[in-house]
């Protein structure tokens, strides 16, 4: 087998910004070898700012004005960590992040975009809604219109900042509420929406023409404009400004100045006044020549430009050069900002006002091309050319070693277990640093075991390790039993020995953070390099004799509890195609991070005999296995069966695991009609860290679901019911009851 191309540089990207998003489009469309991108980011989807307003007066939907990161980073080849950052390290070239090890870089690029500047306004933080980040702004939003429902149409709003973005938002968001109260049958009249700026003018950096048609167009659409209207404090109630008498308010939104991320003062990069990051015409720091910043955290020496997506756009390209030139040793291009920029300001309906330097126009037609241009760029990040699946082989004249020659090194094992606690017990005699562990079981117990081992379904380390403890300590708690220990098995794609502790000591980390949290410990295992990365785990589990629980102890008359939701193959499968949604994804990831430990504790308590994971087989086929050795037949009600988000798309557009096609055979032991043919097909598909499948007594059933989702099981749900076999030594699953939901 030819092994993958070598890691030789890591670039990480921090931040999903604009330029961002054109970097990974361009590594995307042409791969560099030896180079590994890492998008770093908090979120699986980013706005495009252009289309913000539209959004909010609702011309678009969610995924039509947001880049869905994941697929883009799958189609780049780019490694996705979900993850905050909340500091550097530049002399040790890592990203620190919040709870999680530090993600290392050769190159690092800064795309972080910007907030609301909210020093000087008492209360801010805590009473008003800051339009960035824009997702906790979508969801306060909502919240504010809940409120004017319920208030038979009440509801007084301030915007707070006058620039382009306020008057734009302020117009945008009277729109929208007002669109809700005409569809509720509410009149307008008690609809209020301010705009209050510090100064006498409004709409800096555009013409008197400008400004003087959006005046005319706040008035008109019901928008009050308060001039010399510094604020200096917010509350519940209302806002507090320098001069004149409080103005009563529900919600006040700010769309103040920029403001950097607050730890960027302690990177040690050279900074503006402001706190930027202060970069040169090549975008690259003046401070650190291993790192570039673009889009609004960036302050361009000799400029001063708008925090405009419009200027982060125009970077990407350049950006995606010169990450590519620096790895090259090639000189850097320059990035020249445009002198003028074409500003198409909508005013909440589909109407815009044009502003091109001193030159204003308005109507129908610049909302128009507002709409095509935003659309077309946004076509560039949704519609991406189909993978061609190409083997990525090494053709250098390096030949690794097979055997036990692919070990990692002692040097690299050592340094990483030394920075690890792996745990202790007095049940454990010989751990790590010996042949063999040795272990004591506890008087009156028996040992329970299992092992599961996979190819890495994502690409970041320290997630691939928590996700896989969860899976491999499942089969423990499916039998009742209390981990104990585990014993890792690694392979780590090629690349060298200071990457590959790296990578060792995450994928470590994030099974130890589970196995720890779980009571269990890592007492040995084997590492090795290979083509690509794969991990996991014996683990080793203790449980009383007369309380295990078995896959052959269903009893007819007992009613099926299914604790999470299925479709995890489909995602991932969808995901490695690049077509997977930045909320599928995080959806699945989020349910293969929750341990059944305290489920499997639930189900027993509520008289569960029979218990079984679901894993590859699907959940019909550990159902079969369940009714087969248990002598007794089931009826599944599959509209019951929690589905994560996306999953029925994606089979129904015909995206399948591998599995899939031979975990259809279980179909055989099925009758009855599914709702639609992909309800049918995620019967046979394969769940990694899959939820628990228990037969618990009819009478305690609602009760155990109730405790379940008490416990962090929230789409626990009672999806059908066992019963006397109609042909015994026939397992049988009847499809039924999914019309009355």
């Amino acid at each position: 087998m030819t092994p993958a191309a070598a890691v030789d540089k890591d670039i990480v990207l921090l931040g999903g910004g604009h330029a961002h998003v054109a970097v990974l489009k361009r590594f995307g469309m042409r791969p560099q070898r030896g180079v590994r991108l890492t998008l770093l980011t908090p979120s699986l989807v980013t706005p495009y700012s252009g289309m913000l307003p539209g959004l909010l007066a609702g011309h678009y939907t969610h995924a039509q004005a947001h880049v869905d990161l994941a697929p883009l980073a799958r189609f780049a080849g780019a490694r996705l960590v979900r993850a905050a950052a909340t500091g550097l390290d530049l002399e040790a070239r890592q990203v620190i992040c919040a709870g999680r090890p530090p993600v290392a870089f050769d190159v690092l690029s800064l795309d972080i975009g910007s907030t609301p500047l909210v020093d000087g306004i008492a209360g801010a933080r805590e009473h008003a809604l800051a339009v960035k980040p824009v997702e906790r702004f979508l969801e306060q939003l909502e919240r504010v219109e809940r409120r004017l429902l319920q208030g038979d149409g009440w509801l007084r709003v301030v915007v707070v900042g006058a620039g382009a973005g306020g008057v734009e938002l302020a117009l945008s968001v009277r729109y929208r509420l007002a669109q809700h109260l005409a569809r509720a049958g509410l009149a307008t009249d008690g609809l209020r929406v301010s705009v209050l700026t510090a100064g006498d003018r409004t709409l800096p950096g555009h013409s008197a023409g400008v400004r003087r048609r959006l005046h005319v167009a706040m008035r008109e659409r019901g928008v009050e404009l308060h001039t010399n209207a510094q604020v200096v404090a917010i509350t519940e109630t209302q806002v507090q400004c320098a001069n004149g008498p409080p103005i009563g308010c529900d919600a006040a939104i700010l769309v103040t100045g920029a403001a950097p991320a607050g730890w960027l003062a302690d990177t040690g990069l050279a900074l503006d006044a402001r706190g930027f990051v202060r970069v040169d015409e090549q975008l690259h720091s003046v401070s650190h020549p291993h790192v570039f910043a673009a889009g609004d955290v960036a302050s361009i020496d000799g400029y001063r430009l708008a925090k405009s997506g419009v200027f982060a756009v125009r970077q990407g390209p350049i950006l995606a050069d010169n990450l590519r030139h620096t790895i090259d040793g090639r000189a850097l291009e320059r990035y020249r900002p445009q002198r003028r920029t074409l500003s198409l300001i909508s005013t909440g309906d589909h109407h815009a006002v044009a502003s091109w330097g001193t030159l204003a126009a308005q109507g129908a037609w610049a909302w128009r091309l507002k709409d095509w241009i935003d659309r077309r760029w946004m076509r560039l990040y949704q519609e991406l050319p189909r993978m061609d699946g190409g083997d990525g082989a090494d053709d250098a004249a390096t030949m690794h070693c097979a055997g036990c020659g692919s070990k990692v090194s002692s040097a690299v094992l050592s340094c990483v277990l030394e920075g690890l606690d792996p745990g202790s017990s007095p049940d454990l005699l010989v751990g790590l640093g010996d042949d063999a562990a040795v272990m004591r079981p506890p008087p009156g117990k028996v040992l329970v075991q299992s092992v599961d081992h996979f190819r890495a379904f994502v690409d970041d380390p320290w997630l691939l390790g928590r996700i896989t403890a969860v899976h491999c300590l499942s089969d423990l708690h499916a039998m009742g039993a209390v981990p104990h220990s585990a014993q890792a098995m690694v392979t780590l794609a090629w690349t060298s020995e200071a990457k590959l502790e790296l990578e060792l000591r995450a994928l470590l980390a994030g099974a130890l953070a589970v196995l720890r949290a779980e009571g269990a410990m890592l007492i040995g295992g084997h590492t090795a390099q290979g083509a690509e990365t794969a991990f996991g785990l014996a683990v080793n589990g203790f449980a009383d004799a007369d309380a295990l629980l078995r896959k052959g102890a269903l009893r007819a008359g007992e009613v099926l509890i299914l604790t999470k939701p299925i479709g995890t193959g489909v995602i991932l499968a969808a995901d490695m195609r690049a077509r997977a949604s930045g909320a599928s994804l995080a959806a699945a990831l989020d349910s293969m991070l929750v341990s059944n430990g305290a489920a499997a504790a639930c189900l027993r308590e509520h008289g569960a005999r029979a218990c079984t994971d679901i894993t590859g087989f699907g959940l019909l086929g550990h159902l079969v296995e369940m009714i087969t050795a248990s002598g007794v037949d089931a009826r599944l009600d599959l509209a019951r069966v929690p589905v994560l988000p996306g999953a029925l798309e994606l089979l129904a557009d015909g995206i399948e695991s591998t599995l899939a096609p031979a975990n259809a055979a279980f179909l055989g032991h099925v009758s009855g009609a599914a709702p639609t043919p992909q309800h049918l097909a995620l019967l046979s598909d394969p769940q990694t860290a899959g939820g628990l499948l228990a037969g618990v007594p009819a009478t305690r059933a609602a009760h155990a679901v109730a405790a379940l989702a008490a416990l962090g099981y929230p789409q626990a749900s009672i999806i059908g019911e066992t019963c006397a076999p109609a042909q015994p030594g026939t397992p049988h699953v009847a499809l039924a009851g999914f019309q009355d939901r």
